[in-house]
């Protein structure tokens, strides 16, 4: 059986989406989880496990002062849009958070003493846990290029499930709709939108949907905390069936499930009802957006 990739998103941060992922693995028994969250990567504590090496992740370039070279003439200050390039005394420091490495101050230095270095920009562990495999990173303070790091572990979470014969990926998306969430929902076979009975909720569900529309991933959402505030959850019902997704399941609130999360525990340990509800989102998960082909139509979608 080929390997198949889901995704889970939920457009706006807070609603759950992690801690599904975490009962999701639980329930599954043996995947490959991936944190694509990597500005704020915190599956981990719901997964413990000891780390494999650290590899490193390197994005961009970061101007270095060949000072042998340097005449300190000042032109680089004058053409950095920047602020990267100051003198400190008479000698000029290159301020590696606010360098963008354009090569501007190259182009001017009339000595060549600039010069250019790949940028450390975080790091990525493997870990082996009791669901599988958790592929998550740590991207570093003010860097970017935070979709190609995602990018980077979605590689390498697939390539791990070829590997060892892993039949599920399991990727936890980050908020939003920009690049990291494009790098996290290209070529999955499905997508799980998480969303709560919120406005803001309700607002980003429909730009989440809207986005698996253009890539063309078949999606279904979990309503979580349905019943935290009455009536809301019937507008977002209606704002589904609009959207033409199908609801995949609806998860009750449950105080057990930060105080089960602040012991590294995921939601599948908190009350009954709750693991009742999460067994149900799987179970339907699996019927209606795995049932198909892998990176191939899902017909059990069809005019949902």
């Amino acid at each position: 059986m080929k390997t198949r990739q889901l995704a889970v998103l939920s457009g706006k941060g807070g609603t759950g989406k992690t801690s599904l992922v975490a009962s999701l693995a639980a329930l599954a028994g043996r995947a490959v989880v991936v944190d694509c969250d990597v500005d704020a990567a915190n599956l981990a504590l719901l997964m413990p496990g000891s780390d494999g090496p650290t590899e490193s992740f390197y994005a961009g370039r970061r101007a270095r002062i060949l000072e042998e070279r340097c005449a300190a003439c000042g032109r680089c200050t004058e053409v950095c849009r920047f602020g990267a390039l100051t003198f400190q005394g008479s000698r000029l420091v290159v301020d590696r958070l606010a360098c963008e490495g354009c090569g501007a101050c190259a182009h001017a230095c009339p000595n060549a003493a600039v010069a250019y270095d790949d940028n450390l920009a975080g790091d990525w562990w493997v870990r082996p846990v009791a669901e599988g495999l958790l592929v998550h990173a740590r991207l570093g303070i003010a860097q970017d290029n935070s979709g190609k790091l995602v990018a980077s572990l979605r590689k390498t979470g697939r390539e791990l499930a070829e590997r060892d014969g892993y039949e599920l990926v399991l990727v936890d998306g980050p908020p939003g709709i920009g690049c990291p969430v494009h790098a996290a929902l290209s070529g999955v076979d499905a997508l799980l939108v998480v969303t709560e009975p919120t406005v803001a909720a309700e607002h980003d569900l429909r730009r989440i949907v809207g986005l698996a529309a253009r890539f063309e991933v078949p999606t279904g959402v979990v309503i979580n905390k349905h019943d935290l505030v009455p009536g809301a959850c019937e507008r977002l019902e209606r704002s589904c069936a609009e959207l033409k997704v199908p609801i995949l399941g609806r998860i009750p609130f449950d105080p057990l499930v930060p105080e089960r999360a602040s012991r590294g525990r995921p939601a599948l340990a908190a009350s009954a009802g709750t693991a009742e509800a999460l067994a149900d989102v799987w179970s339907r998960a699996q019927e209606k957006l795995l049932s198909g082909e892998p990176n191939g139509s899902n017909p059990h979608l069809t005019g949902a």
